[in-house]
């Protein structure tokens, strides 16, 4: 008579097959993060909770359980969580393994101390972020994103480009988290996505209102973050004046009246004006309206570095001169929906602590 097989030979069965990630069992991982205790949650993404672990080895990870159900078995689940595993560069965070035991999809990462990048710049954090900090959080966020772009094998565009997503490690260096996921839920091989993933005043004009996505989206949410960076301040704020709510359009009105480095933070004692002048710069051009006039992620750096001059930056955003902000009355109007799949772009407010 033939033994039935285990769920966990089973599993082991359809993993065989393509590329292999590390594999932790769910006993491993209870274990780690004391059954999943509350005390250790590190906050909640947009995939579901992290939890603070610790491995029997004595690594300290951080363990994000996937509330969103993937479309995919676990044979192609496992081969992508195999691929994005073997992206691997200094400002991206590490991805050491997954649990694809029953129906529980985690994933095992590197744990970042000082956590997530709009913590230590709008939240309760004590770490001090002066000029140097900052200007090299930039940069070396903007050299991770151009490696996804234009080095890693796949490509990978990571969608969601955000304060939240940008982890800081000991020496506050910055580590893009989250990268990609969005494939793991995704139903097109197309450039054409059905299910927009991202986070309102982040989100390309293009990407947020017609599912078109490409490398330059993440150029867009790396220039709303540059000047969050700068300002130290979110891309909106009801609680400031009017005129400055909405971050790009006050970047915009401080650069025509040439008064831009009026844009820097107040509690940055000193500062480089070149370096604040070329970010800035950089900054609208990422923003642009059209996907075209923004720069690849490599000249970025370049542009940061001083390898490129940028010049003078004229051509002022159509979703800024077509648009009225003061008609933006409710949070509910910063929703959208693409075709007819379930709208998963976050407000601001609903997204905005830790996402591993």
């Amino acid at each position: 008579m033939r033994r039935k097989k285990s769920e966990k030979e089973d599993d082991e069965d359809i993993l065989g097959l393509g590329p292999r990630p590390y594999t932790f069992s769910y006993a491993e991982l209870r274990a780690a993060t004391e059954d999943f205790n509350p005390s250790n949650k590190l906050g909640e993404g947009g995939y579901g909770p992290v939890y603070k672990g610790t491995l029997s080895d004595g690594r300290v990870v951080a363990v994000k359980q996937l509330s969103v159900a993937s479309h995919q078995g676990k044979s192609q689940f496992g081969s992508e969580i195999a691929t994005i595993s073997a992206v691997q560069h200094r400002n991206l965070v590490k991805l050491y393994g997954c649990c694809i035991e029953g129906s529980h999809r985690i994933l095992v990462y590197e744990y970042l101390e000082n956590k997530s990048l709009d913590q230590a710049l709008f939240g309760t954090s004590n770490l001090h972020l002066d000029w140097p900090t900052r200007f090299n959080i930039l940069l070396g966020t903007a050299k991770g994103l151009a490696y996804l772009h234009e080095e890693s094998r796949p490509r990978i565009v990571h969608r969601d480009v955000k304060a939240s997503n940008i982890l800081l490690d000991a020496e506050l260096s910055p580590k893009i988290s989250d990268f990609g996921l969005a494939k793991l839920y995704d139903d097109e091989k197309t450039h054409i996505s059905t299910r927009v993933a991202g986070t309102i005043g982040y989100l390309a004009p293009e990407y947020a209102m017609r599912g078109h996505l490409t490398e330059k989206a993440d150029v867009f949410g790396f220039g709303v973050v540059a000047l969050e960076i700068l300002s130290g301040r979110p891309n909106s704020d009801n609680n400031l004046d009017p005129e400055k709510i909405y971050l790009l359009e006050w970047t915009w009105t401080l650069h025509e009246n040439d008064q831009i480095l009026a844009l820097v933070d107040p509690r940055l004692t000193e500062f480089d004006e070149t370096e604040a002048t070329r970010l800035i710069r950089a900054a609208l051009l990422c923003t642009q309206a059209s996907p075209m006039t923004r720069p690849s992620m490599s000249r970025v750096v370049a542009m940061l570095s001083g390898d490129i001059d940028i010049g003078t930056v004229v051509s002022k955003p159509s979703y800024l001169t077509d648009y009225d902000f003061k008609d933006v009355t409710t949070s509910s109007t910063s929703r959208f929906l693409v075709e007819d799949d379930t709208p998963s772009i976050s407000s601001k407010d609903s997204n905005v602590r830790l996402n591993y």
